[in-house]
């Protein structure tokens, strides 16, 4: 704010000659200062004020890079926002540790037919119902196109996108999850820009290189220390101003980042700094293709120092197993062995060589100092559905008693278990990949690349759904009248019986690897993961199986099917395609 009661505007364009602020149909001319900033205050302006800047007099007036509102999209105005005018109700909200919890993953815009916050916030008791402890929200940030996308083009990181309902909308939904005791994570992108809408570079350095996606960020160039700035305030103004617990960042291996200090390692330190301020937990999830326990690694012992990361291998050997589908990078899963071994140490490539990558891979983890509430486990997530060619579910594919296996699988592992929205029910929807990009060349190049792509995996092209299509998403909306209904009603009880049991048996939840002890069968479909006192234990096989326990049976806690456990015996007959919990006796001392 100035002297004048007004307002204070600033904006990094270092290569800039000159540099004018329009608002209230008029331009201003900002001063220059130091590192290339620029600045002008304004005695008028207050929030509800559309402004936009003018590089070098070119009359085109752009975005603010750190733009709070955009509510005539990523083209448009940015508008003055205080976050102080919101009015918070969750003063009492001390946070929500990702330890022992259960992280729900949904998309805003799918989540219910509106596609907005209010709505999603509508459907919370649900959420409540199912023991769900953590929402992770797919990207929410401004992105191009009409109305609806996945989010992951976003071009203006700090913008809530207004068809969701602006940055008020998403308070209100954290502010409703927290009076529920649920917390919220975001999905944030900072690996690339969206092809339409991306003025940044317009601005200053930016970018350098490029990946699969889009142009690279320049975390280690000439300009970088802005950029890597612009990240990490944009990371803490989500979690502070929004009240966040957390943000799950996007395909970390594709930052490029050579210096000494990796933007993780400072994006780490600065978040701990912030949660120690603000007297609640505050979690950073990577997502991560490199198989490196680093990741994960607290700092003081050399590592990047995250709270968590996404662990594939585990999706892709439960996935292998419960589908037997062995194409693309599920090839590496295929063994008897790979799915044991995986729920054992996390990662299956831990130096191991992988035919899909054609090299050996990863690092292994140590079991006796990494716990695994560091690496999220999950039969779905956005990707893993989304990126298939049609878009479907394991549902689709998989008999329900191979599904409640996985179920049984993710949720009593050391694992923080993840849940994509309706999976909890086996929601018969599908969630392919779907954009509404305006401009027709790049709705084009979009529609042939997708088609282009699915091909070169052993799709068929017809097979492909036009993402930009409307009806596309429209068929992605979840159908929760399913969840009344035969067969969705049964499998949502038994997810429920799942979490509730995980609550009320610590020892589901206890993520010491090495305490966790998996033992298999020959062919790998016959398994029994040792939980302290409790077996779980799972048939995969199409055909009944006698299954030994180390210690005598003392109950069944929760099954599948009808199980056979005579008490004091260690042999466990399984139906096909079922599972167990059991509880044996202790061990003799």
């Amino acid at each position: 704010m100035s002297e004048h009661g007004g307002r204070s505007f600033g904006v990094w364009a270092p290569a800039a000659g000159r540099v004018d602020l329009r608002i209230g149909g008029a331009e201003h001319a900002m001063r220059p200062g130091a590192d290339g900033w620029w600045h002008v205050d304004v005695a008028f302006a207050g929030p509800g004020d559309d402004y936009a800047f003018v590089l070098d007099g070119s009359g085109e007036p752009l975005p603010d890079p750190r733009s709070l509102h955009q509510p005539h999209g990523v083209h448009g105005p940015s508008r003055v926002y205080d976050h102080a005018d919101f009015p918070w109700s969750d003063a009492g909200w001390h946070g929500r540790a990702l330890p022992g919890s259960v992280v729900y993953e949904l998309h805003v815009g799918t989540f219910t037919a509106e596609g907005t916050f209010d709505a999603a916030a509508g459907r919370l008791d649900h959420l409540t119902s199912l023991g769900a402890d953590l929402v992770q929200l797919m990207p929410v940030n401004a992105f191009g196109g009409a109305d609806h996308g996945w989010g992951y083009d976003g071009v203006l990181w700090g913008a809530v996108h207004e068809p969701y309902g602006g940055p008020d909308g998403l308070k209100r939904f954290v502010d409703a999850c927290h009076r529920r005791g649920i917390g919220v994570l975001l999905d944030v992108v900072y690996n690339h820009l969206g092809p339409e809408g991306a003025y940044l570079p317009r601005f200053g350095p930016y970018f350098s290189g490029d990946t699969a996606w889009g142009p690279s960020l320049n975390l280690d160039g000439p300009g970088s220390d802005e950029v890597r700035r612009y990240v990490v305030d944009n990371a803490l103004s989500w979690l502070r101003d929004f009240h966040l617990d957390g943000l799950r960042l996007d395909a970390v291996h594709a930052l490029h980042d050579s210096r000494a200090r990796h933007l993780l390692t400072e994006l780490a330190d600065e978040v701990d700094a912030l949660a120690a301020g603000l007297g609640r937990p505050l979690s950073l999830i990577a997502e991560s293709d490199r198989n490196d326990p680093a990741t994960v690694t607290p700092r003081e012992a050399g590592g990047n120092g995250l709270t968590a990361q996404w662990c594939d291998d585990l999706h892709h050997a439960l996935h292998a197993a419960l589908t037997g589908e062995g194409h693309g990078y599920y090839a590496d899963f295929t063994a008897p062995e790979a799915l044991p071994g995986t729920l054992a140490r996390a990662f299956w490539h831990d130096g191991r060589y992988s035919a899909f990558r054609g090299r050996t891979h990863g690092a292994p983890v140590d079991t006796a100092r990494t716990p695994g509430h560091r690496f999220l486990a999950y039969l779905q997530n956005h990707d893993q559905v989304g990126n298939r060619a049609a878009g479907d579910r394991t549902a689709a594919t998989v008999p329900p008693g191979l599904l409640a296996c996985g179920a049984a699988l993710v949720l009593c592992s050391p694992y923080t278990p993840m849940l994509f929205m309706g999976e909890e029910w086996a929601a018969s929807t599908p969630w392919p990949f779907f954009a509404s990009f305006t401009d027709p060349d790049l709705a084009e190049g979009v529609r042939a690349g997708r088609r282009r792509e699915f091909a070169a995996h052993g799709w068929d092209e017809a097979d492909v759904p036009d993402p930009l299509d409307p009806a596309t998403r429209e068929r992605a909306v979840l159908r929760w009248q399913e969840r009344e209904l035969a067969p969705h009603r049964d499998v949502l009880d038994l997810y429920r019986r799942l979490v509730a049991l995980r609550r009320t048996r610590p020892e589901l939840a206890d993520p010491r690897l090495d305490r966790f002890r998996v033992r298999a069968g020959a062919d790998g479909r016959e398994l029994v993961l040792h939980r302290g006192r409790l077996r779980v234990a799972c048939n995969l096989r199409a055909v009944p199986a006698e299954l030994r326990l180390d210690l005598p049976a003392r109950g069944v806690l929760l099954s599948s099917a009808e199980v056979e456990a005579e008490d004091s015996s260690t042999r466990l007959r399984l139906p096909p395609e079922s599972f167990a919990v059991v509880e044996v006796a202790a061990p003799a001392r």
